[in-house]
């Protein structure tokens, strides 16, 4: 049997996709990660499909289920928050399916940035502002970042910042971008974003680890950087060139 990496999106249980919601209720075996997964979305699972919490578990205790399961003939499905090709162990865990020569498929879902930015209506490039968007973390008690990577170097291009696993160290961070950004660069706080418990802060570099601090958020938290998301009026910027009235339509158009 293949095992299936899918996407659970950013929590709301009708924002995952339809192949998503066609593996879960197909599957005899779904191992889910509750730290971050809003359990409606379990719902979508049939009333015989064995339940797994992994969030006690390690990794290779994760992989040694995905295999017994497997390899017994049931239809798996391992879940994990947002998209699987952002912070998912997906290739930790593929790997040591290879090694015990066990079928994998991925399955995509709502990454909790798109998710974030759909919630406070932001696009987060805009013309002659920002036309590149950085999704990155930071690193205190995990994996070490590559080299050259760096929150400043990448705040540097005037990018827009979206900031993973990095809500307990928001003061920290926000002191380390203020000279590179300004003290007034717009930050905006998406909790548990399309959850029940789902809280949006917006604020400065300046003033948005008091709001942190405030809400006592501590993990399950988006942030996102930039120019871009200031309100129409302040950040200026220009019209995609692609709409522009000024653009040379005439080139044969595909049939449909």
């Amino acid at each position: 049997m293949t095992v299936h990496f899918v996407g659970a999106g950013p929590g709301a249980a009708d924002l995952l996709t339809v192949r998503a919601a066609r593996l879960l209720a197909e599957a005899d075996v779904v191992l889910f990660p509750g730290t971050y997964l809003d359990l409606e979305v379990l719902a979508h699972c049939g009333p015989e499909t064995v339940l797994v919490d992994t969030q006690d578990l390690d990794l290779d205790q994760i992989t040694s289920l995905l295999v017994k399961e497997a390899r017994a003939g049931r239809r798996v499905v391992r879940l994990t928050s947002g998209d699987p090709s952002l912070y998912s162990a997906l290739h930790e865990q593929t790997r040591r399916l290879d090694a015990a020569g066990v079928a994998w498929q991925v399955t995509p879902g709502v990454p909790a940035y798109a998710a974030a930015a759909a919630r406070v209506g932001s696009e987060l490039t805009v013309p002659l502002v920002a036309q590149s968007v950085v999704l990155t973390r930071t690193r205190a008690r995990s994996t070490p970042m590559g080299k050259g990577e760096s929150l400043t170097g990448f705040a540097a291009t005037g990018a827009t910042l979206v900031l993973h696993l990095a809500i307990t160290r928001t003061r920290e961070l926000m002191a380390e971008l203020e000279p590179v950004v300004g003290a007034d660069c717009p930050v905006i706080v998406v909790y548990r974003v399309s959850q029940p418990e789902e809280l949006v802060l917006r604020g400065t570099v300046d003033t948005v680890a008091d709001l942190v601090e405030e809400a006592g958020l501590r993990q399950a938290a988006v942030i996102l950087v930039g120019r871009a998301l200031a309100d129409a009026d302040r950040r200026g910027g220009g019209e995609s060139y692609l709409y522009s009235a000024e653009r040379d339509r005439s080139a044969k158009r595909r049939r449909v």
